[in-house]
């Protein structure tokens, strides 16, 4: 008999636009899907621990309350003056991890990335290398502020020798990691993009984190593209249209729901693709245009 294929969910990042993946895991699991290791990048890799410490139902429920929770100013507790104060200081980093740090030690599960339930592998980015760092051992809330460290935003986390951000610098949605780790199966959940936004956003951290989610976007489609010929690679179509910043933390509720219902629908029906990505994926935009 012919053993199951090693199955990866890889968990990308985004952001606030994270919280749709909760919704994706509602109807995945509702409908029999599992997995043998996660993988995540940024705030991909926060999703992912948290599912890796209880890949059930009842954990991704109580993913899903952290996430109806959750507001900007527990994240990024930025004002004008503490962004100007940034500037002049010269610190290299807009805003402080301690909100962040704060939501993790009170919510996250476990404490060690090797005590979760199934095997779990965080993704960050050696800031002076540029090169990928996979975290599978250790302390697990010092992986994730490191994997979700955006450049510019939040400080760089010093773990032994190396000083790390976020992984999506180096892997944005870390395919190739999970094959290296394994994987013949791949089930990704990506986060999408704000593809209907009438105008920019108007804060700088906000230009940042649409823009990188427009990068995830594109390097997703390529490695989708190049990897699914040397293993089965599943993707999660993400929602489409979509006119929620990745900066916007108010929404979660709506981006979870309309998620799962979105997953529901895509596994009874299948969806459209395009060179085995969901036509939902490549870069486009619903806005008008004169």
């Amino acid at each position: 008999m012919t053993a199951p294929a090693r199955t990866a969910f890889v968990f990308a990042g985004g952001s606030s636009l994270g919280a749709v993946q909760v919704g994706m895991l509602k109807a995945l699991l509702a409908n029999g899907w599992t997995t043998d290791f996660v993988v995540g990048s940024s705030v991909g890799a926060i999703n992912a621990a948290y599912f890796a410490s209880d890949p059930t139902p009842a954990g991704v429920a109580r993913l899903e309350a952290v996430w109806r929770s959750v507001r900007r100013t527990d994240i990024f507790p930025v004002t004008r003056l503490r962004g100007l104060f940034a500037l002049v200081a010269r610190r290299g980093y807009l805003v402080h991890a301690d909100g962040l740090a704060a939501l993790l030690e009170a919510q996250l599960p476990v404490r060690q990335l090797e005590q979760t339930r199934v095997p779990c592998h965080i993704i960050a980015t050696d800031l002076l290398e540029g090169t990928e760092v996979v975290l599978s051992s250790g302390a697990a809330i010092e992986a994730l502020l490191a994997s979700a460290a955006i450049p510019g935003v939040f400080p760089p986390v010093r773990i032994g020798h190396r000083y790390l951000v976020d992984g999506g610098v180096a892997n944005h949605t870390p395919i190739s990691a999970a094959i290296e780790l394994g994987a013949q199966r791949i089930v990704v959940l990506p986060t999408g993009y704000s593809c209907t936004l009438a105008e920019p956003p108007r804060n700088a951290i906000g230009v940042a984190l649409h823009g990188l989610n427009l990068l995830i976007a594109r390097h997703l489609v390529n490695a989708v593209r190049h990897y699914r010929q040397l293993v089965e690679i599943v993707v999660v179509p993400p929602l489409c249209p979509l006119n929620v910043s990745p900066y916007d933390f108010n929404n979660a509720l709506k981006l979870i729901d309309r998620a799962q219902q979105t997953t529901e629908d895509w596994l009874r029906h299948g969806g459209e693709q395009i060179d085995g990505v969901p036509h939902e994926m490549p870069l486009h935009s619903h806005r008008d245009v004169p």
